[in-house]
């Protein structure tokens, strides 16, 4: 734990404006309460009613071509949503000849022309989003080639069958203004310009123009190049990003803005200019002191875990009332500015942005990480107290819904960090899973770490490594097994794919100068994860007022441990700094318990994982030696294995694919059953 806080010593010394405004702030409730990500989830779910992605044909077709750069040439209004103009695309077609053009529109917009390296092609086909082009000369394979897409329309807007408000335009009453503004997570950019919406596939470079009616200000990606003034009181806001982007990051927000620029200073004499555009003076007014903590967050997180990752463009904020925050790159759009929502968008530009989900199966690489960054700001730049609550709401809001209707707490026993349902908006945008217990795992990864210097010098090797690029839960594991110099397929086994949660109960008795503990788990999703392996912190209370802490290993169901103590023994405390996500059952005294091995071993605690397996299923806590009968699911006998404590390994090699039930008999006799499926 030594290491843990000279750590944190070092990164509260990252200048004095960060210690001032850690001195000078006080967490309010939505600090601490969880809102931010509540706002985050419900923003996106509030405009995504499309439940469904473009179909695996189109995909195939789009997957023929990769995309380098986009232009977007459009006129937009800050009372409308009337878009149209045109969409310049650069790309490399693939490994063979591509004579069709794939990409997505909406059937709200209409397709005046596409032109492909300069020549006007036939008339597309189109089926609801998927637009299919045919070439009049075919681009060679590994070939750069243009295309330049004419299109105009209306924007679709509602709350009916496909129709979702990627691009929306409000009267903001308080500030007596009109916003437009566009939000396309997690596959709605479509409904505002054609685009290829494959994760994957990032566009290297963009340029954002958009024309408007003065005194509108355009915010958007990267660094405004130019206003261009042109006839009739418009001017053209060009914007310009040469880093990688994925296609629902690229933004527009268009209001009469005011402009408020701070900045944020980096090792090496690196100025951030942090531009800020809010509705008005009044605005800016109400919103300036939260404001001005972007700069000493953007600084924490630089030390943290890497450079600013766009520093040579800039960050900055569009306001637009979308109930919470979208963290457009370089660029966020917020509906107003607290603690935890602004340092939540920001973390996005190192996790979400820099380094974006390759999947939407693992949207935690984005939204559990934004959401650990509220607890970084918290620990840093507010007070450990206040981080300390910001974790125990979250652990709460796992394991505890709350009832609308009549207040009651209703526990919440599953659900898996990792997306099962990539169509279904509001499962990847779990307010529960994706961000409060993916910020559970990513503290648990550090707390198995036990070491902060590893940690965050595994999330910037995380960093620089895909930098620009999208990553999977594999990729984050590799690195840090690196760090740990272990595989870790366990963990993540458990709480990425797994379901659920652990309670521990503890007995515990002094004997001499030996505290003997006996901690019995149970897991709320047994069907699922039968078991959780962890290591936990457990508080040892002294009749002196004196307390040390232990780390012990939970290895099995139920696990004895023997501690040596030098006084008297008045009180157990497990994991008293919420370490791992857990919920704790009844710690009590028994006297009974005289020695660690007087509990005999049996069958009932033995668990077996991963589940599903591939090549091998582990059978953990055997008691003993053991015959391992597997039955197909007609009750066939399919495999016979003899196992041990020290070879607990069932080889699966030989079986297909599919639901399995194994029975374990031990030398006394004790049968035990289970289930397994071979993936």
């Amino acid at each position: 734990m030594t290491r843990f806080l000279l750590f944190w010593v070092c990164l509260l010394i990252i200048g004095h404006k960060a210690q001032a405004q850690r001195s000078a702030y006080r967490p309010v409730a939505a600090d601490v309460n969880g809102s931010a990500a509540q706002g985050c989830a419900e923003t996106r779910l509030r405009t995504s009613a499309r439940q469904e992605l473009t179909t695996p044909v189109h995909r195939r077709l789009m997957d023929r071509y990769d995309v380098k750069y986009y232009k977007l040439d459009l006129a937009l209004e800050n009372n409308a949503r009337t878009v149209g103009g045109s969409v310049r695309l650069l790309a490399r077609a693939g490994g063979q000849m591509l004579d069709v053009l794939a990409f997505e529109l909406h059937p709200a917009l209409l397709l005046d022309s596409v032109l492909v390296n300069g020549r006007r092609t036939p008339a597309p086909r189109r089926e609801s989003g998927d637009v299919s082009v045919p070439l009049p000369q075919a681009v060679a394979a590994n070939a750069l080639f243009e295309a330049v897409i004419y299109y105009h329309g209306t924007a679709p807007n509602g709350s009916s069958a496909a129709i979702g408000n990627a691009l929306d335009t409000r009267y903001v009453p308080r500030y007596d203004l009109n916003v437009t503004w566009s939000l396309s997570e997690p596959f709605h950019a479509y409904e505002w310009w054609p685009c290829k919406q494959v994760l994957t596939d990032k566009a290297d470079s963009t340029d954002v123009w958009i024309t408007t009616r003065n005194p509108n200000k355009v915010g958007s990606n990267g660094v405004l190049a130019r206003v261009v003034p042109l006839p009739d009181n418009r001017s053209r806001y060009q914007w310009r990003s040469r880093h990688p982007i994925a296609y629902y990051l690229v933004s527009v927000a268009v209001a009469p803005y005011l402009e408020y620029v701070n900045f944020a200073n980096l090792p090496g004499g690196v100025r951030v200019p942090i531009v800020n555009y809010v509705y008005n003076q009044a605005a800016l007014n109400d919103f300036r002191t939260e404001i001005d903590r972007t700069p000493a967050f953007l600084e924490n997180y630089s030390a943290l875990v890497g450079p600013y990752p766009f520093a040579n463009e800039k960050y900055g904020h569009s306001m637009a009332p979308i109930g919470g925050g979208m963290e457009h790159q370089t660029m966020t759009t917020q509906d107003g500015f607290n603690f935890t929502l602004t340092a939540h968008e920001l973390f996005h530009q190192w996790f979400g942005d820099n380094v974006t989900c390759a999947s939407w199966e693992d949207i935690w690489l984005n939204e559990g990480f934004a959401s650990y960054g509220e607890y970084l700001s918290l620990r840093a730049l507010a007070s450990p107290e206040a981080a300390r609550q910001w974790l125990d709401q979250a652990h709460e809001q796992v394991q505890f819904r709350i009832d609308r209707v009549n207040g009651n707490r209703i526990e919440t026993p599953g659900g898996s960090v990792r997306v099962p349902d990539t169509t279904s908006v509001g499962r990847i945008f779990d307010q529960r899973l994706s961000y409060k217990k993916g910020a559970a795992v990513v503290h648990m990864l550090r707390y198995l770490l036990h070491d902060d210097i590893k940690f965050f010098r595994a999330l910037r090797t995380f960093q620089t490594t895909y930098s620009g690029r999208t990553a999977r839960t594999t990729d984050l594991q590799r690195v840090f097994e690196a760090e740990a110099g272990r595989s870790l397929a366990g963990f993540f086994e458990q709480w990425y794919a797994g379901e659920g949660y652990p309670t521990f109960s503890v007995r515990w008795n002094q004997v001499g100068g030996n505290l003997l503990l006996q901690t019995t788990e149970t897991t709320s999703m047994p069907s699922v994860t039968p078991f959780f392996e962890t290591e936990l912190d457990y508080k040892i209370t002294f009749d002196t007022g004196s307390s040390q802490v232990v780390r012990l290993r939970q290895s099995q169901l139920v696990t004895a441990f023997g501690v040596p103590v030098a006084g008297t023994v008045t009180g157990i405390e497990l994991d008293p700094d919420q370490w791992v996500l857990n919920a704790t059952g009844p710690i009590t005294r028994n006297a009974a318990l005289v020695d660690i091995g007087s509990e005999s071993r049996t069958l009932a605690n033995v668990s077996a994982f991963p589940n599903p397996c591939r090549d091998f299923l582990a059978l953990a806590d055997l008691p003993g030696p053991v015959e391992a009968l597997v039955m197909d699911a007609v009750g066939r006998q399919v495999l016979r294995q003899n196992l041990s404590p020290a070879a607990n390994q069932l080889n699966t090699r030989p079986l297909a694919s599919g639901l399995y039930h194994l029975l374990l008999i031990s030398a006394t006799g004790e049968q035990k059953r289970l289930r397994f499926v071979r993936e």
